[in-house]
């Protein structure tokens, strides 16, 4: 018996909610959180619960946060159209800058991180100049970035690891917030602070299904929204749990939260987000329409910019020293997790949670083998083999529905 819901068309007069078959209608946003579950569990199991440990949990938010925020800046990128191969060295460089200010010139942190912010924005507003203004193919000019600013990286840092940093640059990485309700033991405040975002975020989604009604937009059943909502809220709130028996919620869990929400609320709610699909769906219509395809194209290389350079003070400052080697095939990893969290090569398709939940996928991967103590080279294949699969599971369902 099929369980799918059938389309309900509303009585005039009646604010009856228009159903859509809830599973086709979003099959790529349910298939990867099904995906991480999935993963999850079969490392959890393989790993003999260490993956889910407080301890690991913390280090798995550490070890991805770079990722996940470059992640969120390659989706505007792939949606509209195009691909960024620099990012990796970018993350390198700002972290070397940032370096050499700071430990070299003994600047203070707010300086240097405004500084870093600018120079990454100027990166990207450069490369996004020749690729919106003079239509160079995005891969040729940020792959000549790519090797650009691994050259830089180099010559800023004579070849030579610079650090440590100060404490209070560290914290940016691995500080956490303060405990309001005593020390030692279960953070409460991270808990607090958890179970309402969680409430928030429900209570935001069922009012937004509400507005959908009220303009007769499709929404998926009752019944869905609750039982996904519900199981995403108790699994959040068992690993807000796990984290807060430990040191509770990391500094950069926080800084990448807000990130989340912003670009979510950008790219669903805003006239320029819903521009950025529309180019990457079809630059031509978008152009006609009149769109400036050419301006916003520039403005979302630069807005990847700032990102990538936000991530090489993340990244400097887990590491809490600046090495020629940074950001080494970061650009790959990246790639990667928005292609898998379900952003399509043609554009204009791709949400920022699916972003980032790809970018969960990739990590809880590398953390789970690299546990299981699998060697490099396999890791290597493993995750080759996934993006290919959701690649083609990409052009699979491009090919159906069409």
């Amino acid at each position: 018996m099929s369980t799918q819901s059938t389309s309900v068309k509303p009585l005039a007069g009646n604010k009856k909610p228009v159903v859509t078959k809830s599973w086709k209608g979003n099959i790529r946003e349910y298939g990867m959180l099904i995906a991480l579950v999935v993963i999850m569990l079969f490392f959890q199991v393989l790993t003999d619960g260490v993956l889910l440990k407080p301890l690991n949990l913390t280090n798995l938010v550490l070890q991805n946060s770079y990722i996940i925020i470059m992640a969120i800046g390659m989706l505007l990128v792939i949606v509209a159209g195009h691909i960024d191969l620099s990012v990796g060295s970018v993350v390198g460089f700002v972290g070397a800058l940032a370096a050499v200010l700071m430990v070299n010139f003994n600047w203070p942190m707010i300086p240097t991180v405004i500084v870093c912010l600018i120079a990454g924005g100027l990166i990207g507003a450069a490369q996004g100049y020749w690729v919106a203004y003079y239509r160079i193919p995005a891969f040729i000019v940020t792959l000549a970035g790519m090797l650009v600013f691994k050259g830089l990286t180099l010559a800023l840092l004579n070849g030579q690891s610079v650090g440590p940093f100060p404490e209070s640059f560290q914290r940016l990485s691995s500080g956490f917030i303060p405990d309001l309700f005593g020390e030692g033991g279960f953070h409460v405040t991270s808990f607090l602070i958890g179970i309402l975002l969680i409430a928030f975020l429900f209570i935001t989604g069922y009012r937004q299904r509400q507005k959908q009604i009220a303009h007769e937009i499709a929404v998926e059943s009752l019944q869905v929204f609750l039982i996904k909502n519900g199981v995403l809220s108790l699994a959040a709130g068992y690993i807000l749990y796990l984290l807060s028996t430990y040191q509770g919620l990391p500094n950069v869990l926080i800084i990448m939260a807000l990130l989340i929400s912003a670009y979510t609320f950008f790219t669903n709610k805003t006239i320029v987000g819903r521009r950025i699909y529309a180019i990457g769906g079809n630059e031509k219509a978008a152009l006609l329409s009149g769109i400036n395809t050419k301006r916003l194209t520039f403005l979302t290389f630069a807005n990847m910019g700032v990102l990538a350079a936000l991530a090489g003070m993340v990244f400097a400052a887990r590491l809490n020293t600046a090495t020629p080697k940074a950001g080494l095939a970061f650009e790959l990893d990246v790639i990667a997790a928005v292609f898998i969290g379900g952003a399509s090569m043609q554009g204009g398709v791709g949400k920022v949670i699916g972003a980032v939940v790809g970018a969960l996928v990739m990590g809880v991967m590398n953390n789970g083998m690299s546990i299981m103590g699998l060697g490099i080279d396999w890791q290597q294949v493993i995750k080759g083999l996934v993006l290919l699969a959701a690649v083609i599971f990409d052009v699979y369902n491009k090919n159906k529905s069409t």
